[in-house]
């Protein structure tokens, strides 16, 4: 505990601070105002006044026979929890804030307020809001914060949990009422960041620090589900048409390119030899239509393989061309020889 250089028989608040692993004490400015409150000219009338004076040799003396064991007087000694400050009030008035522990009192002048500084849970409840679109929904948040000046809490405000529960409300009311309900949906962890940033500065005038809002459920009517759903479905089926349309493209594109391929001579050669390998297959009569040029190329092959056949044979012809020409001849020859 500090002392009061204005009155040393003052002792300062204290409020929690906000590390997460311990609650440790510190002193905060609005508590030290409050310390030279109860400084001032009525704190020292009250305690030099005869009956205030008698009152405090009272209480002490019925303190000391309460602290003895079986004894029916009340007891002077009070118990403040880890993770709470006590709050001692003298006459009704702010005196001296202690720590967790055992504490004394003085059971005709003194109460003692115990005050949670550990991050606690309020549900705000369900609020039905109005989007900017006119669709009506229901939100069920909660509301996470942390009294960090003990002082403030108690005695600057008459119901902290009311107030912080109300203040949620409201601004969860204004801040959902100007979105449409689609950024409603998908947007959850900024709605809930903007309001708590609003509910926070108004809060740390009450000693109380926001931790975080979170939105636990939104709830729309059947109708607004309904349209909801189909408007995703038709989104989906958009999606789906647009990638079978790029699929399409990609097809075509393809196509053109093996088109092109097939274009050339050589190709179309190569084709028309495996079309006559197939006819000659079939054990019926058939009719064979032979293009001009490819004709008159089979003739001049069989010419040169008749002149040179006593010297080489048809594979030595085949093996003098080169290319894919002489492929084509080759089979064409085959093919000939088969039907």
């Amino acid at each position: 505990m500090e002392r009061s250089k204005a009155n040393p028989g003052t002792f300062l608040p204290y409020s929690s601070s906000r590390d997460r692993g311990s609650t440790l004490l510190r002193p905060s400015e609005a508590q030290r105002d409050a310390a030279v409150v109860c400084s001032g000219p009525w704190h020292g009338r009250g305690h030099s006044c005869i009956y205030g004076s008698m009152l405090q040799v009272f209480g002490s003396c019925i303190g000391f026979c309460g602290a003895i064991p079986c004894c029916p007087l009340p007891n002077p000694f009070r118990n403040v929890n880890q993770g709470s400050v006590g709050l001692v009030s003298r006459f009704g008035q702010f005196y001296k804030s202690v720590d967790p522990g055992l504490v004394q009192v003085n059971v005709c002048t003194e109460s003692l307020r115990v005050v949670d500084v550990k991050i606690q849970i309020k549900p705000i409840g369900r609020q039905k809001v109005i989007t900017r679109d006119n669709v009506d929904v229901e939100i069920d948040s909660v509301i996470y914060f942390q009294i960090t000046s003990p002082y403030r809490a108690t005695f600057g405000i008459s119901d902290l949990h009311q107030a912080l529960i109300e203040r949620a409300q409201t601004t969860l009311r204004h801040v959902v009422g100007a979105r449409m309900v689609q950024s409603v949906v998908t947007e959850r962890e900024a709605i809930a960041f903007e309001i708590a940033e609003i509910v926070g500065d108004v809060a740390d005038k009450w000693g109380v620090a926001i931790e975080g809002i979170l939105i636990k459920d939104i709830i729309f009517s059947p109708e607004v589900s309904a349209s909801l759903s189909s408007a995703a479905q038709q989104k989906r089926i958009g999606e789906s048409k647009v990638i079978a349309a790029r699929a399409e493209v990609d097809a075509a594109r393809l196509m053109r390119q093996a088109a092109d391929i097939l274009a050339s001579p050589a190709a179309m050669q190569i084709r028309q030899l495996e079309a006559l390998q197939a006819m000659a297959k079939s054990a019926n009569s058939k009719v064979v239509f032979v293009p001009m040029q490819l004709q008159s190329d089979v003739l001049g092959q069989i010419g040169e393989a008749s002149g040179s056949h006593a010297h080489a044979g048809p594979s030595a012809v085949i093996r003098e061309e080169s290319g894919e020409g002489a492929v084509a001849r080759a089979g064409l020859l085959n093919s000939m020889s088969n039907i």
